[in-house]
């Protein structure tokens, strides 16, 4: 992509920061080295989605690859040079650090056939809406029961701070949830709502006035009153 990449990375350990710290400083040397320039190259945290492998990784696997052709950088995903989609195709050797046997197992037995049938599946894919539509929290990606296994886990990271605070609210309720459509029986059970929203969930002043259709400073006055 023109200002950012995907990865699909599975890992066994716990130890996913420490390993994009490497890749991005790795790389960032070597292009720093070829290109004659010094400084930083890649701005800001990566984004990390946590996703159940028997329900969506293989859906995600299509979209990171059919991602240039939505972009319009290309026509095909076999245009585009940056992408593991020929090496998984059949079309070309693939790097030793791209793992295919488990995203072709799910197709058939033999190479040629599961290669063929990952074609067809990729094919079919072009059109299709964008799995992060079903993301839960901005970061789970999977079905009911995989979203409220991982969430226990995340409440009980709730309270540390090294850890970035979009996943550690990942399993926080939606605003629809806290706000529902037919309001509130009084202004008090509204405003209990508003702190709530605010102070427990982290949810931002400027969000929960959007959802409410309120002024910023409205908001802001029901937090601080009550502090």
């Amino acid at each position: 992509m023109g200002n950012h990449y995907h990865l699909l990375v599975e890992t066994p350990d716990a130890n996913l920061s420490a390993g994009m710290r490497q890749l991005n400083g790795i790389y960032t040397q070597a292009f720093n080295r070829r290109h004659k320039r010094v400084g930083h190259l890649l701005q800001g945290r990566f984004k990390a989605i946590l996703v159940d492998k028997d329900s969506y990784l293989l859906e995600l696997a299509r979209y990171i690859v059919l991602n240039p052709v939505r972009a319009r950088m290309v026509k095909h995903p076999k245009d585009h040079p940056w992408s593991s989609y020929r090496a998984t195709a059949g079309s070309a050797k693939p790097q030793e650090f791209l793992t295919r046997d488990w995203i072709l197992s799910q197709f058939a037995k033999t190479r040629p056939h599961a290669q063929a049938a990952y074609r067809r599946f990729v094919q079919e894919g072009m059109g299709l809406p964008s799995p992060w539509d079903r993301l839960t929290g901005q970061i789970l990606l999977g079905p009911e029961a995989f979203v409220k296994q991982t969430a226990r886990r995340l409440k009980a990271t709730a309270t540390l701070t090294e850890i970035p605070r979009r996943q550690r609210l990942a399993a926080r309720p939606g605003l629809k949830v806290l706000f529902p459509e037919d309001g509130f029986r009084n202004k008090g059970a509204r405003d209990s709502a508003i702190r709530r929203a605010h102070l427990d969930y982290g949810y931002t002043l400027s969000e929960i006035a959007r959802r409410l259709g309120l002024h910023y400073t409205t908001i802001s006055k029901v937090v601080n009153d009550h502090n």
